[in-house]
């Protein structure tokens, strides 16, 4: 008979306001959001600033309607990734399961860590405490026998929280939550539940089949499942990624096509520039669109063979927004990304290929070696400079 499982959820809490605030003893106890600048969206909010509603990925626009008083800070990526650097090695001194889901959150599978280091709450508290003694900062952690279960845990207490689900437990704390904890229910689904006074993770887990099919249709089993907290699914460590991509929102909505794709150019820069350095090469390359609005719009296509090249991606990005904008004229963009996926380990080019052909390549690698050098903004293409 095999082992039950122990798999840890640890949540930072509010990780990029935290950041700040612990830096920056005039933060502490303010209304403080991570994000751009009036035209940006909330990256991370404090908790101060979260009782009026604020929450990430909210426009910066509405943040500050609803908190006049709020203080924003530019990102600091590089010094988040730092930090989140040294919390992952705190992970990796407990088991080598550790699968990563963002800077700030990751999956442990401590399963055979026990024998070694106590059950598995006693290992979330040493965490807990070795993160706030080398970080100073918090984290909210969920222990259970699955990885649903655990997300939904870690949630429960948050700042600063911990809490343990159990078979003897899992009932008492899993039924009264309402049924959005349950993941993939959407606001759409969400109304049609409540539609047929299902509310909580109880309704959820003891409504008929005739109830729930007409909602969910052939994922009717597996979503009783999730409410009855049943999740197979095991801790992948190493995680590879499944895409790499860049996007600018811009202080100006883009009318013109021309701005569009000097702003285009230069996330297909980034973008292959990424690629280069993973070393891998893109099958396919994406593009987002978001107008004015706020409505948003994604478009890709596959290329062969897969490429990490700047002109190659710059030229499917342009061809696929070309072919957007005649279905949308006259629309105003207020942000534009560039991504690839379907990625693989690059491969040497053809040794015997044509120089003309292996010439892009050549400036993409100069390009690389000098900007690595002096960085980002020492050296870029003649199209992308009178950005607006």
């Amino acid at each position: 008979m095999s082992a039950i499982r122990a798999i840890l959820h640890v949540d930072m809490d509010a990780f990029y306001a935290s950041i700040e605030q612990r830096d920056n003893v005039e933060l502490r106890g303010k209304p403080v959001v991570v994000g751009g600048d009036t035209r940006g969206v909330v990256a991370a909010a404090s908790y101060e600033v979260r009782r009026f509603g604020v929450r990430s990925a909210m426009p910066m626009s509405e943040a500050r309607r609803r908190c006049p008083e709020l203080i924003r800070v530019a990102p600091r990526m590089s010094h988040y990734k730092a930090e989140s650097t040294r919390i992952f090695e705190i992970f990796n001194d407990y088991t080598p399961l550790v699968e990563g889901l963002s800077l700030d959150e990751a999956f442990l599978d401590v399963t055979g860590s026990r024998a070694l280091h106590g059950a598995a709450a006693k290992i979330a508290r040493t965490i807990k405490r070795r993160i706030l003694e080398q970080t100073g900062l918090t984290a909210s952690i969920g222990v259970a026998e699955n990885k649903l279960v655990a997300k939904i845990a870690s949630d429960l207490e948050k700042p600063n929280g911990m809490v343990e689900v159990t078979a003897e437990n899992c009932r008492t704390i899993l039924d009264p939550l309402p049924v959005s904890v349950i993941p993939g229910i959407g606001r759409q689904t969400l109304a049609k539940l409540h539609a047929v006074q299902i509310r909580t993770v109880a309704d959820l887990r003891l409504a008929p089949d005739r109830t729930l099919e007409p909602i969910f249709g052939r994922y009717t089993q597996r979503t009783r499942e999730r409410a009855a907290g049943i999740d197979n699914r095991p801790v992948v460590a190493n995680h590879e990624e499944k895409s790499i991509s860049a996007e600018e929102t811009f202080d100006v909505d883009l009318c013109d096509r021309r701005d569009m794709e000097r702003e285009l150019l230069a996330l297909a820069e980034t973008t292959a520039r990424r690629l280069r350095k993973s070393q891998l090469q893109a099958g396919t390359i994406q593009i987002k669109i978001r107008q004015a609005d706020f409505q948003t719009f994604t478009r890709q296509q596959s290329q062969q063979p897969p490429s990490s090249s700047t002109e190659q991606i710059f030229s499917v990005a342009r061809e696929l927004l070309a072919v957007w904008l005649e279905a949308n004229p006259g629309t105003r963009i207020r942000l534009l990304g560039v991504g690839g996926s379907k990625l693989s380990p690059a491969e040497q080019r053809d040794l015997f290929a044509a120089a003309d052909d292996a010439a892009p390549d050549r400036i993409d690698a100069a390009v690389d070696r000098i900007q690595e050098r002096f960085g980002a903004a020492a050296l870029g293409r003649a199209r992308t400079l009178h950005r607006p």
